[in-house]
């Protein structure tokens, strides 16, 4: 699967990033992760606390698939506000996915990132959510009252509010606290470094290409002639993972981004603070360590990435023509330095995804769909550390693909 496209942004920030070599030799593990994107990255990390063999492997180079292209906003709401969580999957679940994202951001500022070989550029930010139209305001007020309700930290800004501190012509928004913004380029492979110091093995250019299951175990058979066997796989490989196995809640969209010249100071927002929008699909905004914007949405219904790759230059003009509609002072200022198509997986529940199959034995599958994966990824890989090498988690449950019941 081509998962992305473009001239990339994250990666030229990095240009120094480790290598790993192919396997080549037969090896056994307790847990073999395979992807090593965030969700991968994600899983090693948390794995390597263990006394479990952990093996990671990739088809491509590490960090090279749809992690490469994220924006990196991170966030404790979500595409699927509160109020309709709660609708959907009761009180108690719906308020514990939102706790888990907030919780996720806290470890992260507190530990995780500390405690990585380099700044991945994670910076706490307050998010923005503003009404796109009058007729979300009322929408809008739900989800603060909601918020408030359960102990989540926001504001409610008029729209005199909004004009005077952001300077953003809309309705009305919220404003949230407890939020970031972080480079998922290095991240990844900051975690990835962390976890091979705590003795994880990590390989690239090296792709299943078979398995069987046999007496508890699952032998994996590489493009490299190699065996690596396992007593549980964790399948980390994104939004190819629907190339596999079929996910009848899961969805496959495209989405765009550009990252902008460096602006001077004075010609970005206030606090940096995050910015998305109630329409959907939405646009979504925030800035970088260099002065930069990014801004991406736009999403499509495309599946196939020829379709998607042809409107990659016209998806990168609309972008820039929405952010000078939205912050009229940048007209003639901003130009895309970068830009990028990739895929970009989601769930129709609104839910992000840990499944597990009947033919695939002893075998997780990470699905971190929807507009805060790393979040998402985070919370999926403590979940299966306890899981796998703990007592169990009482969470699995919400994620779990059977979870219709309340």
């Amino acid at each position: 699967m081509n998962l992305t496209t473009g001239l990339f942004f994250w990666p030229m920030t990095f240009p120094a990033a480790p290598a790993y070599p192919a396997l080549e030799e037969d090896i056994e593990c307790d847990v073999l992760i395979i992807g090593s994107g965030v969700s991968g990255a994600s899983c090693a990390y948390f794995f390597s606390e263990t006394n479990l063999k952990i093996v990671v492997i990739d088809k491509r180079t590490v960090v090279s698939g749809c992690s490469s292209a994220n924006t990196g906003l991170l966030q404790f709401s979500n595409d699927k506000p509160l109020f309709s969580m709660i609708n959907s999957f009761g009180e108690r679940k719906g308020t514990r996915h939102y706790q888990l994202c907030r919780q996720a951001l806290a470890e992260l500022g507190q530990t995780i990132i500390r405690s990585l070989p380099f700044d991945p550029d994670f910076r706490q930010r307050d998010s923005l959510y503003f009404a796109s139209s009058e007729k979300d305001v009322a929408g809008l007020e739900k989800e603060f009252a909601t918020l408030r309700k359960f102990d989540f930290p926001v504001r409610f800004l008029n729209s005199a509010d909004l004009k005077d501190s952001f300077g953003i012509s809309k309705p009305a928004a919220l404003l949230t606290t407890g939020d970031a913004e972080i480079n998922t380029f290095k991240f990844a492979h900051g975690l990835l470094q962390y976890a091979q110091a705590k003795g994880v093995r990590i390989f690239e250019h090296t792709e299943m290409t078979g398995r069987t299951f046999k007496d508890g175990y699952m032998s994996v058979f590489t493009s490299n002639h190699r065996e690596i066997k396992a007593r549980y796989i964790i399948m980390a490989t994104g939004h190819e993972a629907l190339e596999e196995v079929s996910e009848k809640n899961a969805v496959l969209d495209s989405s765009y981004a550009i990252a902008t010249n460096r602006l001077v100071k004075e010609d970005l927002w206030k606090d940096h603070v995050l910015i998305w929008e109630t329409a959907r699909p939405y646009l979504y905004m925030r800035t970088t360590v260099d002065n930069r914007i990014i801004i991406g949405g736009l999403d499509e219904r495309a599946a196939k990435s020829d379709q998607r790759d042809t409107m990659l230059y016209h998806k990168r003009d609309l972008l820039v023509a929405e952010l000078v509609k939205l912050f009229p002072h940048l007209k003639g200022k901003v130009y895309p330095d970068y830009y990028w198509t990739g895929f970009f997986g989601n769930t129709h529940d609104g839910l992000p995804i840990i499944a597990r199959y009947e033919r695939f034995p002893n075998t997780y599958f990470v699905m971190g769909y929807g507009g805060n994966g790393t979040v998402s990824s985070i919370i999926s890989a403590r979940i299966l550390r306890d899981e796998i090498a703990g007592e169990g988690s009482k969470d699995l449950a919400i994620y779990l693909n059977a979870r219709n019941e309340r």
